[in-house]
């Protein structure tokens, strides 16, 4: 068994695109809607670092599973199934540590797969560490609210880190999503959460999640809080899953967005780490400028 599943992999393998490379420009898709707009009350809003369906459960599943990154495990498609269970209770998702499709995901494009079971109309991929056949590491976003503009940035520090920042309404008065994956080292972590700053720096209305790799505190005395940017209220550990003891995936919101009933999902054990939710308010002027300025949907 073992045997035959590794002749296909390799065949696998022979067939698929070989190299390194980085991914300035996104993948999207958009369907079923004709015109940018937002809803009357509320966002649902999820982050979750799903970790390519991987699915560790224990600390030692990072040695005796290593081999999960290099070949697809049984369960990975399955995982990948479940996580749709539970992204499609909410409006906007930002995924990182997703795969774009290679042998680990058995050639899956776990994002388009994500959107299409749970009935996202759009989706967009930020490809950041393009290894061929042997991963396409990205970030990615499911919205059932179609943006005007998508733009994807390439942090500072060593090459494989990304955000992506979404604006939805109009520009006269825009709601601003962005979805990040930060570096693990304090020094370089606070070069690209100025960077981020200077992004979101211009806009009202914006909110930041994803997974940070660093605890709230240093949150507090790093670059983000030239913004006034708050952290979702709650004791909110995310890390490691299966004894979580760590609140390093966040949700952060700009003070005149409304933000309420945030918390972890502790029975998602799909991941290492656990999705963080919380709700907005759609603010009355962003709501009022996309009624006001209707726009044509993005390509």
């Amino acid at each position: 068994m073992l045997l035959e599943r590794a002749r296909n992999a390799y065949q696998n393998w022979k067939i698929r695109p070989s190299g390194f490379s980085l991914a300035q420009e996104g993948h999207r898709r958009t369907r079923r809607v004709r015109e940018v707009s937002v809803p009357n009350d509320t966002l649902k809003i999820l982050s979750f670092n799903i970790q390519a369906g991987i699915g560790t459960s224990r600390f030692r599943d990072y040695v005796t599973g290593s081999w999960k990154h290099l070949v697809a495990h049984p369960r990975s498609v399955e995982i990948i199934e479940q996580i749709a269970d539970v992204v499609r209770h909410f409006d906007v998702v930002g995924l990182q540590e997703v795969d774009g499709g290679s042998l680990r995901s058995r050639n899956l494009n776990q994002l388009v797969h994500l959107a299409s079971l749970a009935d996202f109309p759009f989706w967009h991929q930020q490809l950041n560490r393009n290894l061929g056949r042997l991963g396409q590491f990205s970030n990615g976003l499911l919205s059932r609210m179609p943006p005007y503009a998508v733009e994807d940035h390439i942090l500072p520090g060593l090459p494989g880190r990304g955000a992506i920042v979404i604006k939805f309404g109009h520009p006269v008065e825009p709601l601003v999503v962005a979805v990040c994956h930060l570096a693990l080292g304090e020094k370089i972590r606070n070069t690209q959460l100025s960077y981020l700053a200077g992004l979101l720096q211009p806009y009202r209305y914006s909110l930041i999640m994803g997974d940070f790799n660093c605890r709230p505190e240093h949150l507090i005395a790093s670059p983000l809080t030239d913004l006034g940017l708050e952290l979702v209220e709650g004791d909110l550990q995310t890390y490691p899953s299966w004894a979580p003891d760590r609140h390093i995936d966040h949700i952060l919101a700009t003070p005149e967005l409304q933000v309420r009933h945030s918390r972890v999902l502790e029975d998602c054990l799909l991941s290492d780490h656990l999705p963080l939710a919380t709700e907005i308010r759609i603010p009355d002027a962003v709501r009022a400028a996309s009624l006001e300025h209707r726009l044509p949907l993005i390509e």
